[in-house]
């Protein structure tokens, strides 16, 4: 399973969350972008219940993390 999570940071904090960011598990790529999203972050897990505990267990602990959403890839 394949999504992006796209992530609203804290003012001042894009570059501390991009370094923790780098430490969870299942984040493959993170790129800080403008617009209404800070950090764009290319996750892989084997199932939804992973993709559910990265964002969760380790995006959304991380300090600074404002809120997240989540898209999921859709093969067609």
């Amino acid at each position: 399973m394949q999504a992006y999570v796209l992530i609203t940071v804290a003012i001042g904090k894009v570059k501390s969350v991009a370094k923790e960011l780098r430490k969870v598990r299942g984040i493959k790529s993170i790129h800080t972008v403008t617009g209404p999203y800070d950090i764009i972050a290319f996750v892989e897990t084997k199932d939804l219940a992973s993709l559910t505990n990265t964002v969760v267990g380790g995006i959304h602990r991380i300090k600074g993390v404002v809120d997240t959403n989540t898209a999921i890839v859709v093969e067609i």
